[in-house]
């Protein structure tokens, strides 16, 4: 599954520009009348475009400063950060994790009252991606991308929602233990889950739907949603965690943890 990182301030371009840009037209040539029209049509609909990176690197130092919240790790984070501030560092940054459930709907609640205003790029769960993106300014990414100005994949970027970008993929795999369950019993498949001998409360998976809904793609629509409604029926132990096991998870024992499943 695609995180999303949405913008608010020039900083952030700046952030994306320090590891995608293109040397041509982002190092400052001067503005041809192609990249004046694309200008033209972004503001024409609301969205705020940049001509080269010379323009972004001034009003990032004018600025100055760069908040973020992030879906990564605070260990991938880091390196992250460091490598920004010995490249850019006239900005002062810094960048935190935002992770579970209830952080995210707790910052949704503080954007709708008006309580968080300090953060320049949001991590945007994808189970409450529309809620986010009245809050997010709107840079044209998608028009600066086709024009050269950032160097990233076209395909990063929410083509509907022009100022979102997906910055990572996640990979979810099933994990088990050895110690309760014989190696030629494992699941193989996705559907091998839904046998009678996993029934009951035999095995752990996330309550988000991240990895069901990824087999969209594969399966179709009506294929994923009747898989996802016989998981559930299968009584397995659901948890929050997403990077970890939680708390109960490591106090009782479980023969598999199941990347994920709709919440029962």
């Amino acid at each position: 599954m695609m995180s999303g990182w949405s913008l608010t301030k020039i900083p952030v371009l700046l952030f994306l520009i320090s590891c995608f840009f293109r040397t041509s037209v982002a190092l400052g040539a001067a503005p041809n009348d192609a990249l004046l029209k694309a200008k033209q049509e972004a503001e024409s609909s609301g969205y705020i475009f940049a001509t080269s990176r010379d323009e972004i690197v001034a009003k990032a130092k004018k600025e100055g400063r760069l908040r973020a919240l992030s879906g990564l790790s605070t260990p991938a984070i880091k390196p992250m950060v460091a490598a920004f501030k010995k490249k850019y560092p006239f900005i002062d940054t810094y960048v935190e994790e935002i992770e579970g459930t209830d952080a995210y709907q707790r910052f949704l609640l503080e954007l709708k009252a008006g309580l968080s205003k300090g953060w320049d790029s949001t991590y945007i769960p994808y189970d409450n991606y529309k809620a986010f993106l009245p809050y997010q300014m709107k840079f044209d990414i998608l028009g600066m991308v086709s024009a050269g100005i950032l160097n990233i994949h076209p395909r990063m970027v929410d083509p509907l929602n022009r100022n979102t970008v997906s910055a990572n993929t996640v990979v979810n795999v099933a994990v088990y233990n050895r110690k309760l369950i014989a190696e030629e019993k494992v699941p193989s498949k996705w559907e091998d889950f839904l046998k009678p001998e996993f029934k009951g409360r035999k095995f752990v998976a996330e309550i988000r739907p991240s990895s069901v809904a990824a087999l969209v793609p594969a399966w179709g629509l009506e294929a994923t949603l009747d898989f996802a409604r016989r998981l559930a029926a299968q009584d397995r132990h659901g948890s929050e965690a997403v990077r970890e096991p939680s708390p109960r998870f490591r106090r009782e024992s479980f023969p598999y943890v199941s990347p994920s499943s709709p919440a029962a």
